[in-house]
């Protein structure tokens, strides 16, 4: 049936989406992201890991773009949430298991892909239990691991191996290991500092300003170990913090109540 307008009157909500467009400028960093991590995956099967690599690192740093100009120019759509999400899966996702396993766990049988699998798996929880207590959770806080810091830690520890000239079947274990580690955390009920709170806007101190040049100096003398490490950390921190937090409330459950 057409309506009076010439749309199909069984599809009012397309014809209303094909009229108002969507915003361009975040969603071109998100397909830069998506790009980035297509591109891995090729590299990958062409058995360029370095590049495959360095790839998901930049399609973090794109991910991480996209929200905040969104927010600074005020272009935030349902649209654009749902492309980050299928872009997410892509780059975060799929990309870092791919990488992974054609480098280190390809020779292991089925160990190899049920731990790509894992990873893969758990990456799509984390974004659709994301999506779903958007609304809810403390802004403050990831609940579980972040998909992109899972992707960079996998992805840090194949540049950190190609760089220093080891070949994948020496540190399949350790892959093994890591890429389990990546996929559990990220569906675990842990929380991880998410950065939310501090507001670019503002004004900060001047040493602020001279920490952030010192990490960038840090990151230029070796970027593979140092970027390894420093999501290393970063998937550590939540278990640190959760082992605080069960001290903290066992020490209260200790002390004498007030009269």
């Amino acid at each position: 049936m057409i309506d009076e307008k010439g749309v199909p009157a069984t599809q009012p909500h397309q014809g209303r989406f094909m009229r108002r467009g969507i915003y361009l400028l975040p969603n071109l960093f998100t397909t830069g992201a998506l790009f980035a991590g297509f591109y891995a995956i090729v590299q990958a099967m062409n058995g360029r890991f370095d590049y495959a690599a360095a790839a998901i690192f930049i399609a973090m740093v794109l991910d991480g773009l996209d929200g905040r100009v969104a927010r600074m120019t005020r272009t935030q759509s349902a649209f654009g949430a749902e492309y980050d999400s299928l872009s997410d899966m892509v780059s975060f996702g799929v990309a870092p298991a791919l990488v992974m396993y054609s480098f280190a766990l390809k020779g292991m049988g089925k160990l190899g892909w049920i731990a790509a699998f894992i990873y893969c798996a758990g990456a799509a929880l984390r974004l659709a239990r994301f999506n779903t207590m958007l609304e809810v959770q403390d802004k403050r806080w990831f609940q579980g691991l972040p998909s992109p810091a899972a992707a960079s830690l996998v992805a840090g520890m194949v540049w950190v191996a190609v760089d220093n000239h080891f070949k994948g079947v020496d540190l399949r274990w350790a892959a093994w290991v890591l890429t389990v580690f990546a996929g559990l955390t990220m569906v675990t009920n842990l929380r991880f500092y998410s950065g939310k709170d501090i507001n670019l806007r503002k004004s900060v101190p001047f040493m602020f300003i001279v920490l952030v040049a010192l990490f960038f100096t840090l990151i230029s003398v070796d970027p593979p170990i140092v970027l390894f490490m420093l999501f290393l950390g970063y998937g550590l921190s939540g278990y640190i913090y959760g082992v605080i937090c069960l001290y903290r409330r066992h020490r209260d459950k200790g002390l004498p109540k007030a009269e």
